[in-house]
């Protein structure tokens, strides 16, 4: 499915929506003020309610089914089913939505019951999150935070071989608007030999792409490659916030700790893998001298079209810059394409031990940054660990976050001859700490 027929939709707000035109359909939990969670499409500026609609009869077969999977206002059993439900339920969706519809005037005679406008509803998590999992397969960011501690040696010699990655905490995920506690941690001050104990002093983001898992393996049968997209259920945006302060003292010999689990963002629509096709890309190719994928990662359709073109961008606002009515300041314009591996492969590896992934899994991808000044994906490497600092036009300077700061996380793709989609904004405000 590279590109769907209709273009246009009869919600008049879809058509040249930045996000969520009618090409999109990202899947989602909301809740109207004063109900229970359920399970939703965006289109425009409105949230086509999916539940109210099957109970309307808009939905049969396995459309209808798929809904059903979803009714505990979880998008687990719905991941579960697989592409089989997605693209039922997408076509559907197509039909209903589209301009020239033959079920428009029944649904719009419904009203709000079916199409809420999403400013006022709340979004929910779209799954229950049973595991989650941060690769590091930004080979830009991985150099750029090497050379800050290795100048000499920025790659280890397992990152060509190995999709690196680490176990976060699922329990601290939390939907784009959650605000951000500023941490406290051991830390280790400059020239002292025992840590002191307090708020993180420098917390940073990082520009991140989220993975839905959708059906899981049995435990101990791995995924092949091959067979990886199958287990794919779609895609976020995802801020892996981060203590550096705290991070420098506790993660050797072992890796992150506190200073990664007190809180991860993510924007609250899966954006679908189907929705993605037209933005597929080959993987670039890997640079003369590095070596070729281990057979178990390495598949020909994968690195044919198992790369996404999705722009990200990072914003900054601070207080300051609210109250003199300033815009948000860009810090990063990145892509996507500089992910070293695939999600396949990603997939893949996380499996080849036997370990078992299950539906409504969460992947990150690790910090997307690009070659250039103004695609670091991280404060850490704009201002080279605080040494180089921002200044904002409100005249105020940043090495790293600070007490009433937001983070604004967005994506959009892309091409000649293809309508754009979005994936909605990851946004996360830093309160001060208890």
């Amino acid at each position: 499915m590279t590109q769907v027929s209709p273009t246009r939709s009869w919600v008049d707000s879809a058509n040249g929506h930045a996000d969520f035109p009618l090409q999109n359909l990202p899947l989602g939990v909301f809740s109207p003020a004063g109900q229970s969670p359920r399970s939703g499409v965006a289109i425009g500026d409105r949230i086509f309610d999916l539940q109210a609609a099957l109970d309307a009869g808009l939905f049969d077969g396995a459309a209808g089914e798929a809904i059903l999977a979803m009714r505990d206002g979880q998008l687990n059993a719905f991941f579960e089913l697989g592409r089989g439900a997605r693209v039922a339920l997408r076509e559907q969706l197509l039909n209903l939505l589209r301009e020239g519809s033959p079920r428009r005037d029944e649904i719009q005679a419904q009203g709000e019951k079916l199409l809420h406008l999403a400013e006022n509803c709340q979004m929910h998590l779209p799954a229950k999150i049973n595991d989650y999992t941060d690769f590091y397969v930004g080979i830009e960011h991985a150099q750029n935070v090497g050379k800050l501690f290795r100048p000499d040696n920025p790659l280890l010699p397992n990152y060509k071989y190995v999709p690196i990655g680490y176990h976060g905490r699922a329990s601290t995920v939390r939907p784009s608007g959650t605000d951000v506690r500023r941490p406290k941690g051991q830390t280790l001050p400059a020239g002292q030999t025992e840590p002191t104990f307090g708020p993180c002093a420098r917390l940073d983001y990082e520009l991140e792409l989220g993975i839905w898992i959708a059906k899981g393996n049995t435990l101990g049968e791995p995924i092949a490659i091959g067979d990886a997209a199958e287990h794919i259920a779609g895609f976020c945006l995802l801020n892996d916030w981060s203590a550096r302060d705290i991070q420098a003292w506790e993660y050797q010999p072992l890796g992150p700790f506190l200073s990664k689990s007190f809180l991860t963002s993510v924007s609250p629509w899966v954006v679908t893998a189907e929705a993605l096709e037209p933005f597929r890309r080959a993987q670039p190719a890997r640079p003369e001298g590095d070596p070729q994928p281990l057979p178990y990662l390495l598949d020909k359709r994968d690195q044919a079209a198992g790369a996404f073109d999705i722009e990200l961008e990072v914003l900054l606002l601070t207080e300051a810059m609210r109250e003199q009515k300033l815009p948000a300041h860009r810090l990063t314009l990145s892509n996507t394409q500089y992910m070293y591996w695939t999600v396949a492969q990603m997939v893949a590896h996380h499996s080849v031990n036997g370990c078992q992934l299950q539906a409504g899994d969460l992947f990150g991808s690790g910090t997307l940054s690009g070659p250039q000044s103004g695609q670091f994906g991280s404060l850490l490497e704009i201002t080279e660990g605080g040494k180089k600092p921002i200044e904002l036009a409100s005249g105020e300077v940043r090495k790293f976050l600070e007490d009433g700061d937001e983070i604004i996380l967005r994506a959009r793709c892309s091409r000649e001859g293809v309508v754009s989609i979005g994936f909605g904004e990851c946004r996360g405000k830093i309160l001060s700490a208890r």
